[in-house]
């Protein structure tokens, strides 16, 4: 079983937990090229590119100015994200067999770093699937599309050939998907809070049971979908009645 996360906009450039290795990114050279073609942009082309604010733009132009240099410290992925399911997969505790574990069975997204593996040391950037650069030609989700569908389903495959989908929304043009159902078995689970008949999604709390659940599957050790249904937290439980075998629904 592996599962498939989104990274979070916040990121830290700083490591204080100790981990077993620091691996290199499996498309390191790709993120690197990108990062130098968007030092050659303003901060306001940055901003516009990007559609944040001045201040952010100037984060962002100050993050990959030191994305080049040798002296800034690549930090591992798990621990480089500082959103909120990072935040409830709570990742400072892990053991370094949870590390390792997790090294071959989580994957992150990423506009920029295409996909990550949990050990893999990265440098903060901000980055969106819609920016089209002059070495792409193509938007990023669909300059990345078939590099990393390749290696998620070589991935899933070597890790026992399910994939838990817990990305959210925003990556989905990265992937193709009908390729992915067609060679792994993809579970995605949703997690909704109900009010009198009717289940609605409220994004934080989906992006927190993200990340709890994320860390229910590594620290257990799950193999497969049926362990899912053991998972609960801040009050979430498996509703079967709402669910089917590759969509199970959590509800509050």
């Amino acid at each position: 079983m592996l599962v498939l996360l989104s990274p979070a906009k916040t990121m830290t450039g700083k490591c204080k937990i100790e981990v077993p290795a620091v691996t290199e990114p499996l498309f390191v050279d790709e993120a690197t090229r990108i990062a130098r073609e968007m030092v050659g942009y303003s901060v306001d082309e940055l901003a516009a590119m990007l559609g944040v604010s001045r201040s952010l733009a100037l984060q962002t132009w100050e993050r990959y100015n030191a994305f080049l240099s040798p002296e800034t410290p690549a930090v591992p992925s798990l621990l480089a994200y500082t959103g909120i399911v990072f935040r409830y997969l709570s990742p400072a505790d892990f053991t370094a067999a949870d590390f390792t574990y997790a090294q071959d069975h989580l994957r992150i997204a990423s506009a920029c770093y295409g996909l990550t593996r949990a050990l893999d040391g990265i440098k903060p950037y901000r980055m969106e699937y819609t920016v089209e650069l002059p070495s792409t030609g193509c938007p990023l989700d669909a300059y990345w599309r078939t590099r990393i569908t390749d290696r998620l389903i070589a991935d899933v495959q070597a890790a026992g050939g399910i994939l838990v989908n817990l990305a959210s929304r925003e990556i989905q043009q990265s992937l193709d998907w009908a390729r992915l159902n067609r060679e792994v078995r993809v579970v995605t689970p949703e997690f909704k809070v109900s009010k009198g008949d009717i289940l609605k999604t409220i994004v934080v709390y989906a992006k927190m049971m993200r990340g709890a659940m994320t860390r229910f599957i590594l620290k257990n050790r799950l193999t497969t979908p049926q362990e899912l249904e053991a998972f609960s937290a801040e009050g979430f439980h498996f509703s079967p009645r709402h669910s089917t075998p590759d969509n199970p629904l959590f509800i509050v």
